[in-house]
């Protein structure tokens, strides 16, 4: 049998033993994609061509009558030998019972696993706090988002109000735990935490432990996270709970006795922003952040009604009674909020005023009164409904507390007149209680 030419077709139908000079005269037949030509020194290698001209060495055998073929690599990267040698190798676990593919596979996912976890173990419970804060936002109402921020913020950064004098914002309770490697944030790490904070502020830290808890349940769910956190939620440890503040329920009210100085020493107040607004909180019963809120076009002066922006249902509408649309009436229009801030800095041209904490507390210590909180005065519009036996469902309303029975959530609609007419019976009292008249 005469000898091929260098540069003759290589016949696919036989083994050949693999060279260089065969595996580059290989060449697909025309009307195909794809061809094989054995090798005869290992039965299982064979070099694939293309009908675009690439090569590789592929492995190809037999496991419980079904074929397998898995590409070893291109002709140009591995030499024949190399080849080879790793279609043996293929060969012998094959013939102990194990796929290849499903080898390289879990190879492939040990080795991605290995990456992640230690990709895992380098994240700071900042990066994930972060990652949490975005993907639960759609979720959450606008108040608990900005609680999640202010309590992680940084601080130091420049301000002109609410630090108390600093002059720099104060960092969140939740700060010193941002740069800690999330594998580290464990129940001795956290009662450490909680130790230190609520020492200079517990209510704060209170809240902070509670929305930590909710973030490491969380990541206790996530593939990325889960590896490096202990079973169990190292924020609901006993070594933890023992250390945070518990909440008690606040009693700080106005009585009945106490009207008369509580109103006079507000409306001497050199504020009269202030102190409008601080009647009105205690004659709606609204919370301090949504009174704060209000903008003129809420203020409906031809049916007499008050829209408030609500964190329970997004909006409710309560009626204006006389003497707080007669504080409303006295009130300047410098922009688009009923309590506009005068501040001189441009920053705060087009915002709310501040909530006027100390100048309460001043009016409280000309009254004699100590421990009244803004949110003390809507505890005492409940709190002075009594006197007046006002419907339960009806304060409730007004105040924007969510329905405590069936009949009220799904049968009781009460119209605003409705509301009108027990709220200004309240209002009344009220002033009336504290020898308060009304301009007419």
């Amino acid at each position: 049998m005469a000898r091929p030419k260098n540069d003759a077709a290589v016949d696919l139908s036989e083994a050949r033993e693999l060279t260089a000079g065969v595996i580059e005269r290989l060449q697909c037949p025309p009307g195909k994609a794809q061809a094989f030509l054995r090798d005869r020194k290992s039965p299982s290698l064979r070099v694939r061509v293309t009908a675009s001209g690439a090569k590789s060495f592929v492995f190809e055998s037999k496991l419980n009558r079904t074929n397998i073929r898995r590409t070893i690599g291109d002709v140009r990267s591995w030499t024949i030998e190399a080849a080879r040698a790793e279609a043996n190798r293929l060969r012998v676990e094959l013939d102990g019972g194990n796929d290849p593919r499903e080898l390289e596979r879990e190879r492939l996912e040990a080795k991605a696993a290995k990456a992640a976890q230690k990709v895992a173990q380098a994240v700071t419970v900042g990066e994930a706090w972060s990652a949490y804060v975005e993907a639960r936002r759609p979720r959450w109402g606008d108040l608990h988002y900005r609680d999640h921020i202010a309590k992680a913020k940084a601080g130091g950064e420049p301000a002109t109000r609410g630090t108390r004098g600093r002059k720099e914002t104060v960092a969140g309770p939740l700060y010193p735990l941002m740069q800690m490697p999330l594998r580290e944030l464990t129940a001795s790490a956290i009662s450490a935490w909680a130790e230190s904070e609520t020492q200079t502020r517990p209510t704060a830290t209170a809240l902070s432990w509670r929305l930590l808890r909710g973030f490491l349940s969380w990541c206790s769910e996530q593939s990325q996270y889960a590896q490096v956190l202990p079973p169990q939620n190292p924020a609901k440890a006993k070594v933890v709970r023992e250390v945070v503040a518990k909440p008690k329920a606040k009693q700080d009210v106005l009585q009945r006795e106490q009207l008369p100085a509580w109103f006079a020493a507000v409306k001497q107040l050199s504020n009269q922003s202030a102190a409008n607004y601080l009647q009105i909180l205690l004659l709606t019963g609204a919370r301090p952040g949504e009174v704060l809120a209000l903008r003129w076009e809420d203020v409906n002066e031809k049916w007499k009604g008050l829209t408030i922006r609500d964190k329970v249902e997004g909006e409710r509408t309560i009626p204006l009674t006389p003497y707080v649309a007669q504080l409303l009436s006295q009130q300047p229009r410098i922009n688009d909020w009923v309590f506009a801030s005068r501040s001189s800095d441009p920053k705060m041209a087009d915002k709310p005023m501040s909530t006027p904490h100390k100048l309460h507390e001043q009016a409280c210590a000309v009254a004699g009164l100590e421990g009244l909180t803004l949110h003390g005065l809507r505890r005492s519009f409940k709190t002075l409904t009594e006197w007046v036996e006002a419907p339960t469902g009806v304060v409730a309303q007004i105040m924007g507390h969510k329905p405590s029975a069936t009949a009220e959530k799904h049968y009781t609609v009460r119209p605003l007149d409705l509301l009108r007419m027990y709220h200004e019976r309240i209002e009344g009292w009220v002033l009336g209680q504290a020898g308060v008249g009304i301009s007419v």
